[in-house]
């Protein structure tokens, strides 16, 4: 790639498409524009198409692509050729919602820019591709395990990372960033402790419903619970999917998956919603407290996570006893903004760090990019 040229990221969701351009000018990278449409119906070529026009921009050097799931060989960010392309449509079925808007928009960018594009893919599940063993292995069979590949994959890592990336830029002085611990809440939700820049834990899975309550997904669940649907209610695996998936969580308990509206209402069921969506986190907090012997810094991102002091501090309520003490009115006054909300004293750092994907998605277009600055990086396994 040459110097002082456009970087187009993309993030293709289930239903709804973020855009951002950068200016890559030698190291730097500088943020020309983004856009997000929620109605993609009119065709994701039109889209970027138009897109570009209102932004004025003529010319784009590479394209990134956010891919949520790269499974066991996909475990860096790569150009996008035939091969890797194939492998993420075969994962589709461990990403129904994600992997097929993702490759969407790669083909859209192929008919509309030139051939010889270079596509980046970006994978969510990369950052944790080297989780301990201990962490990422389910306790069944392993031959099952092996010949269908059904381990912890972990999601949101492109998040994770943002918020780490982040943090070491706050905080340079701690060696390699210490431990830390990042809550993505949105309408997805994951957790994750990381020591050193290495992942160490995570709460999303084999596929991005395990872990915290999210907006339609329940989280961790008595997989007796499924069974047991399936044979009184004779519900068929996809029946059971679209359940897991858009009926559970918030959505589930509450009738309601926004938790700006929830925590608006004053009935039982809006305030059981968000009194176990806290509980749940903090239970996790907890558990990677554990995991990494404490931690120097609580990093909050994502929807919820930047705009709900509440829930922020219900998940952190009386936890002094961890060294973790959160400054109630600067955390009341942080609302999508980069913040402190811990006391001086507190040995745990808390902060509100805006989550920058399209940031990361950039740069990893630039390092994939510039083959000399690629040296050392993490190789896909065949």
């Amino acid at each position: 790639m040459n110097r002082d040229q456009v970087i187009l990221t993309v993030n293709a969701g289930s239903s709804s498409l973020r855009l951002a351009a950068f200016v890559a000018a030698g190291d730097a990278l500088s943020l020309l524009a983004r856009g997000h449409f929620s109605d993609v119906r009119n065709g994701l070529v039109d889209i970027l198409r138009g897109f570009l026009k209102d932004h004025g921009i003529e010319e784009v050097a590479a394209v990134a692509h956010r891919i949520v799931h790269g499974g066991a060989r996909l475990v860096a960010s790569c150009l996008l050729d035939r091969e890797t392309e194939a492998e993420i449509e075969r994962l589709i079925p461990l990403a129904p919602l994600h992997n097929p808007p993702a490759l969407a928009g790669v083909r859209a960018c192929r008919t509309l820019f030139r051939a010889d594009m270079p596509q980046v893919a970006v994978f969510d599940t990369a950052f944790y591709a080297d989780l301990p063993e201990a962490a990422r292995t389910y306790a069944i069979p392993h031959d099952l395990a092996n010949k269908h590949g059904l381990r912890r994959y972990g999601f949101h890592g492109i998040a994770h990372q943002a918020m780490w990336r982040r943090w070491r830029e706050l905080r340079p002085d701690i060696r390699e960033g210490g431990r830390v611990i990042s809550a993505q809440l949105g309408a997805g939700c994951s957790m994750t402790a990381v020591e050193h820049g290495a992942p160490r834990d995570t709460s999303m899975g084999f596929s991005p419903l395990e872990g915290l309550m999210m907006a339609t997904r329940g989280g961790d669940m008595d997989p007796g619970v499924i069974t047991w649907l399936q044979r009184r209610e004779v519900f068929s695996p996809e029946v059971i999917e679209r359940l897991l998936y858009y009926d559970c969580g918030l959505q589930g308990v509450a009738g309601e998956s926004d938790m700006r509206r929830l925590l608006a209402r004053d009935d039982a069921e809006a305030r059981l919603a968000v009194e176990m969506y806290c509980h749940r986190a903090r239970k996790y907090l907890g558990a990677y407290l554990a995991v990494l012997g404490g931690a120097e810094a609580i990093l909050f991102g994502g929807g919820v996570g930047e705009n709900a002091p509440f829930v922020r501090a219900k998940i952190l309520a009386d936890m002094e006893w961890a060294g973790i003490e959160l400054d109630a009115q600067a955390n009341s006054a942080a609302m999508a903004t980069e913040a402190r909300i811990s006391r001086p004293q507190s040995r745990a750092e808390i902060w509100v760090i805006p989550v920058d994907e399209a940031a990361i998605l950039a740069q990893e277009a630039v390092a994939v990019t510039r083959p000399h600055e690629a040296i050392g990086r993490k190789e896909n396994k065949s």
